[in-house]
C-alpha cells in the first residue's frame, strides 16, 4: 500500500492546459467512462470497485503497460483514464501524448505515488485533467473523477503543497537534445570519460554539459539532477541491474554522487 505523503490536499484550480478541441462534453445522466491504467491487478481491482459503487460511474476496461493504455484509449473512447505514470514502457509524457493523439476526448487524470512539481508541471502543460496521489481518499478520487469530466476546464489536484507550489518548474524543454544525451548516460552510472567517448566529446565539454545542467535543473549533485530530470520526464528512468535500481519507478539510490568538476 502506498505511504503516507504527509501533506495531501485537495484543490479544483483553474490553471487550464492546453485544451483539445472537439471534447465530447459529458451529457447530464450520462455514466461517466473509466479506462484503469495500472500495472498492479490488485491496484486496479481496488480502484474498480470504489468507481463502480457509484451510479454514475462506469469502467470500461484496464490496461497494465503504456501500449495497452493506448490501446485501451483507441478502442473504448472513455470519458476519464485514470494514468499510474510508472507503468512499463514509455515515459509518462510521451504516453499522455500518445494518448491524446488516439482519443483527444478521453481526460486523462494521473494516479500516482509520485510527488514531484517537475513532473507535474510537464504533465499539466500536456493537458491533463487531474493528478493525484495513490494516498488519496475514496470520496476525493470519486470527487477528482467527476470534476476531470465536467467540461468547465477545471483541474482536479491531490497533491503535497511543496508539489503544488513548486508546479511552476522546469519546462519539458529545459534541456538540450545534448544535455539530455550526458545525462542519460549519467543516469547509467557512466563516467565523464566513458560518456566523452560514448559520444565523442572531450571530458571538459561533458563536465561544462553538467555544470549547465545542475543550474538549470538546481541540482546539487549527478544523482540529483538525474532524479529531478526523472521526475519531469526530461529523459527515461535509467534501466540499472537490480542491485543498482533504488526504487521502482529506477531513480538513483542516494549515495555518494560522483564528481562532475
Amino acid at each position: 500500500m502506498p505511504r503516507e505523503t504527509g501533506v495531501t490536499e485537495m484543490r479544483v484550480t483553474d490553471i487550464a492546459p492546453r485544451l483539445h478541441h472537439g471534447v465530447r462534453t459529458h451529457q447530464p445522466g450520462e455514466a461517466i467512462t473509466i479506462a484503469l491504467v495500472d500495472d498492479h491487478v490488485l491496484v486496479r481491482s481496488g480502484v474498480r470497485e470504489i468507481l463502480e459503487a457509484e451510479p454514475d460511474l462506469r469502467v470500461v476496461g484496464e490496461a497494465g503497460d503504456s501500449e495497452g493504455a493506448v490501446v485501451l484509449a483507441a478502442e473504448t473512447t472513455p470519458h476519464i483514464l485514470l494514468l499510474d505514470i510508472e507503468i512499463p514502457g514509455d515515459d509518462a509524457a510521451t504516453t499522455v501524448r500518445r494518448l491524446h493523439e488516439v482519443s483527444p476526448a478521453t481526460r486523462v487524470v494521473v494516479l500516482s505515488m509520485h510527488d514531484g512539481p517537475v513532473l507535474l508541471r510537464t504533465l499539466l502543460a500536456l493537458g491533463i485533467r487531474g493528478y493525484l496521489l495513490k494516498s488519496v481518499t475514496r470520496q476525493e478520487l470519486v470527487t477528482a473523477v467527476r470534476t476531470a469530466c465536467a467540461d468547465n476546464g477545471r483541474i482536479a489536484l491531490s497533491v503535497s503543497h511543496a508539489s503544488l507550489t513548486g508546479a511552476q518548474g522546469y519546462s519539458s524543454d529545459a534541456l538540450s537534445d545534448r544535455e539530455r544525451a550526458v545525462l542519460t548516460l549519467v543516469a547509467q552510472a557512466m563516467s565523464n570519460a566513458q560518456i566523452a567517448a560514448r559520444l565523442s566529446l572531450t571530458e571538459a565539454t561533458v563536465k561544462r554539459h553538467l555544470r549547465n545542467i545542475f543550474v538549470k535543473l538546481d541540482a546539487v549533485s549527478r544523482i540529483d539532477a538525474v532524479n529531478k530530470a526523472v521526475s519531469a520526464a526530461l529523459i527515461e528512468a535509467p534501466r540499472l541491474s537490480a542491485h543498482r535500481v533504488g526504487t521502482r519507478s529506477g531513480r538513483l539510490p542516494e549515495v555518494s554522487p560522483h564528481h562532475w568538476g
